[in-house]
């Protein structure tokens, strides 16, 4: 089976947060609300700097995809 990049995530426990699956490493799940993250990796100390500046363009890349998302949801 082949996963999608991002994936929506739904909560009726939180009904005022909007969450994105991020499936490729680094995995992580965004509240869009807040912009929380939780990591799904144990990230090395090494890798700590390269993954700061990914984080922002992965951030972007997450919004990205949910606004096209729910303008597919309004065009069906």
């Amino acid at each position: 089976m082949e996963i999608p990049r991002f994936l929506l995530g739904d909560n009726t426990d939180h009904q005022d947060a909007i969450f994105v699956i991020h499936t490729e490493f680094p995995r992580f799940i965004i509240n869009l609300v807040n912009d929380e993250i939780e990591w799904f990796e144990d990230i090395p100390e090494g890798d700590v700097e390269e993954l700061t500046s990914q984080v922002s363009t992965l951030i972007e890349e997450a919004s990205t995809f949910y606004d096209r998302e729910m303008e597919r949801y309004e065009q069906a």
